[in-house]
């Protein structure tokens, strides 16, 4: 996923978490800390023998924080799979393109239709598991099924298509 710390865009992947003990890549550099949230939004996160202490100040729509450390504030935006998914679309307002297209890695969990199913503005028409979080990919325009060139189970690639439409 990404994560937007002001103009600075990162691209952070989890590989581990057992416990407080968590491993991840930020920009293709692994890092291992040690983090212990508390009730009240803050957290302790241990990095290389120093101490960090930090507030996370959650947004109603849940991907958007505010991290005080050190006098400082940041505003962080978490961009998932499935915003990172519009955006390269161009936003779920164009019209819609005539194939549905895996934005990255990952695994299909679930595809809910079939060749010649009429679909509505809105409906899912495949779910994809990718870096541990599920994506619900709609159409956004009225279409129907023309091919569906995958399988439950079946794990893709970046840039596949995965159905084919009929617009």
């Amino acid at each position: 996923m990404e994560i937007h710390i002001g103009d600075r865009v990162a691209d952070v992947t989890l590989v581990s978490k057992d416990g407080n003990k968590v491993q991840f890549l930020i920009d293709g550099e692994p890092y291992d800390v040690d983090i212990v949230m508390a009730e009240n939004g803050s957290c302790s996160i241990l990095h290389n023998g120093n101490s960090y202490n930090a507030e996370l100040i959650r947004s109603e729509n849940g991907k958007n924080y505010t991290v005080n450390m050190f006098y400082r504030s940041y505003n962080v935006d978490i961009v998932d799979t499935q915003a990172k998914y519009l955006r390269m679309r161009k936003g779920g307002e164009e019209k819609q393109d005539d194939k549905i297209i895996a934005p990255m890695p990952g695994k299909v969990v679930k595809i809910p239709v079939k060749p010649g199913d009429k679909l509505s503005a809105g409906d899912i028409v495949i779910v994809l598991e990718a870096m541990k979080m599920q994506s619900n990919y709609k159409v956004n325009s009225d279409c129907t099924v023309r091919e569906v060139l995958v399988n439950e189970g079946d794990s893709v690639n970046s840039n596949q298509v995965l159905l084919t439409l009929s617009l």
